[in-house]
């Protein structure tokens, strides 16, 4: 559906040429929910805007849905409103002067293809999937931030494109509105069966809403994968960083993986058995990441050689509503961050034995 090869964004900066987007390359298919993920200034938004056409690139290809909209090489730019696309905006563009009706027929009318007739339908189609109908006649400054959020995105499907592109369109909402928005927008694109681009930097949009992910830095897709894979299976440290809360324990590679698939690594908390990455080999300096949701307490028994068992003092305890976070400090020094059930009686200065699951401990390079 979607393919952008070599893609390269370079501007000129305030201190010279700013390189934005550098050579990455997309594959997304139809129907698909695809989000972009990363820091702001790692390029994403500059992507979505070259796939839209708003912002021409350097460099490469793209096509949507098998027509070439642009290419540096054959001289092919293919104006925004000649593309198959909806667009929703972060501060959603909506015309203040304009009734709810007005601003999702606006396209349309542009359009100078459709009669009055076919105009009210499918506006009245639009309002009613996004659940406005009986807001027609109401002036869009006096929708509220939810229901404005809507209205973009019915003004972005009225023309139905084979292709939506969404730039960060929860960010204005707060906090509850965009819990209950973010399973309203999924369903309702799933609904549709619509191509979905989506831009974010809010790691539980990507990890809620998505069926691939592309976390991005510098310009660059550092991993690409399910949401389950980003956070279960991260291939980078930043990636691992970046989604969710990680803890990070370095160390050097001690033994390679035996016939249960897991390997040793020396760090100066001890010995850790832990899932080794591809091709890695005795010495080699690694780090170990682990999820603070995965450590557990565990009791004064010796346990298995694979559990991990580790010993620390709590030196900070956080009360967070449904659970309780740690921050527990190591013999060797290392602070690690453990989350457990709120009813726990673990306190700050107990000094505590935790158990760290080797599989769900994973060595990284670099």
């Amino acid at each position: 559906m979607i393919q952008i090869a070599d893609l390269h964004v370079r501007y000129q900066g305030d201190r010279g040429e700013v390189h934005a987007v550098r050579g990455i390359n997309l594959q997304i298919k139809e129907g698909q929910f695809y989000t972009l993920l990363g820091p702001s200034g790692c390029g994403k938004t500059s992507t979505l805007r070259c796939l839209a056409g708003l912002e021409p690139p350097s460099e490469g290809e793209i096509s949507i849905d098998g027509t070439l909209v642009y290419s540096s090489s054959r001289g092919v730019l293919v104006p925004p409103h000649k593309r198959d696309i909806g667009m929703v905006f972060q501060s959603y563009a909506i015309w203040p002067h304009m009734t709810a009706f007005e601003n999702v027929a606006f396209p349309l009318r542009e359009m100078r293809r459709c009669s009055r007739s076919e105009i009210n339908e499918r506006v009245g189609k639009a309002l009613r999937l996004v659940q406005l109908s009986g807001f027609e006649d109401r002036p869009a400054p006096f929708l509220s931030g939810g229901q404005q959020q809507r209205l973009a995105l019915a003004r972005a499907l009225v023309r139905e494109p084979k292709v939506l592109l969404l730039d960060e369109p929860l960010s204005n909402l707060d906090a509850k509105l965009r819990e209950d928005t973010r399973v309203e927008l999924r369903e309702l694109v799933k609904k549709i069966g619509i191509t979905t681009v989506y831009v974010t930097h809010d790691q539980l949009e990507a990890l809620t809403m998505s069926d691939v992910v592309a976390v991005m830095k510098d310009g660059q897709i550092m991993q690409e994968a399910s949401p389950i894979e980003i956070y279960r299976a991260p291939k980078e440290r930043f990636v691992a960083n970046f989604i969710g809360m990680s803890n990070f324990l370095e160390g050097e590679v001690s033994r390679l993986a035996n016939g249960n698939g897991l390997g040793v690594v020396q760090t100066k908390d001890g010995a850790l058995h832990c899932v080794l990455p591809p091709g890695a080999r005795v010495k080699d300096t690694v780090t170990i990441v682990i999820r603070p949701e995965d450590i557990a307490l565990s009791g004064p028994e010796a346990g298995a050689a694979d559990s991990n068992l580790l010993e620390g003092k709590v030196v900070a305890a956080l009360f967070v509503g449904e659970a309780m976070e740690y921050q527990l400090e190591l013999r060797g020094g290392t602070l690690l961050r453990l989350k457990l059930h709120a009813s726990t009686g673990v306190t700050k200065g107990d000094t505590i034995r935790i158990a760290m699951p080797a599989r769900q401990c994973r060595a990284l390079t670099g």
